[in-house]
């Protein structure tokens, strides 16, 4: 399909609003068979999978494609501690149960990716199978994760620098379409910097598409994801109990070599966390937005994993 023309057909698929968890979701539904589950992360909609929600659905799977809780037009509620781990695993529990299904493949993206390596964890019997994009599973860290940051990459790194009410959520507001377009970000000096208007859209992204992106987030701003990171120590305190726990469902790993996240988050280590690994793909040349950059890639490597499920 021509990515110039995934936009109108993704409008066509239409949403409905879930109620989960105290929120509404608004899901996208697309395809008959075996439920994928897709989650993505910041700053991004469920418009990022649009590439794979195709894909899968004509490979023969029911897909199901949340605006996570904080984005687009799912549910923005107000207060920090509502975005905790739990409680987006909840969330997603809640998608499932709305669609009548037992389980899901879940795939996520950056965040999602996280939510997803703990919803398996959380959630066991509601997962079939898990497919992170970006962001490795990891083991639990010695001490909560902000000290550690802190520690290694200072206050600019950009976790730490988002963890402040107002300030982050101020910045990037004031330029949507450069927030949007950054790439390999560690500071919030990378965040800040250039003009939007002056910046190029990559090959792999419309004007169109980039134009619902900014239209979402001009309207909702971007405190919601970033209550996301807000929460990083919160949930260490949250998942104690499952310190030494496994993720024991099929598993798959996918990333770009040029992705600055797996530079500070090690791939190879993941075989200490997840007893299933299928495969650990990681595309040469590829960055951090890798469903929309190699999206036949991407979908080829999920399609695969997916029908090779016992």
């Amino acid at each position: 399909m021509d990515t110039r023309n995934l936009l109108d057909e993704w409008l066509l698929l239409g949403s409905r609003q879930v109620a989960t968890n105290g929120i509404e979701l608004r899901v996208v539904e697309y395809g008959d068979g075996p439920a994928v589950v897709f989650c993505h992360g910041f700053p991004e909609l469920g418009f990022s999978w649009r590439h794979q929600v195709f894909a899968l659905a004509e490979a023969g799977f029911r897909t199901l494609t949340p605006d996570m809780r904080g984005y687009g037009g799912s549910s923005r509620p107000d207060r920090i501690e509502d975005y905790d781990i739990t409680t987006l695993c909840a969330d997603l529990v809640g998608v499932l149960d709305d669609a009548g299904v037992e389980d899901a493949i879940f795939v996520g993206h950056d965040w999602g990716a996280s939510v997803v390596w703990q919803l398996a964890l959380h959630h066991p019997d509601r997962v079939r199978a898990v497919a992170g994009l970006s962001v490795p599973a990891t083991s639990r860290s010695a001490a909560p994760p902000l000290s550690i940051l802190r520690s290694r990459l200072g206050d600019d790194f950009y976790m730490c620098w988002f963890q402040e009410p107002g300030p982050a959520d101020a910045a990037l507001a004031s330029d949507v379409r450069r927030t949007l377009l950054q790439d390999d970000v560690i500071s919030a000096s990378d965040l800040l910097d250039g003009n939007g208007s002056q910046m190029v859209v990559p090959a792999w992204l419309s004007e169109a598409e980039l134009g619902y992106y900014i239209e979402a987030f001009t309207a909702t701003g971007f405190t919601g994801g970033l209550n996301y990171y807000r929460n990083l120590d919160r949930n260490w305190h949250l998942t104690g109990h499952l310190a030494d726990a496994k993720i024991n469902q099929p598993t798959l790993f996918i990333a770009g070599s040029e992705d600055a996240v797996i530079r500070f988050t090690p791939v190879a280590k993941m075989t200490s966390v997840l007893s299933d690994l299928r495969a650990a793909v990681v595309l040469d040349g590829a960055g951090h937005w890798i469903q929309q950059e190699r999206a036949a890639e991407v979908s080829a490597a999920l399609i695969d994993f997916a029908r090779g499920l016992d």
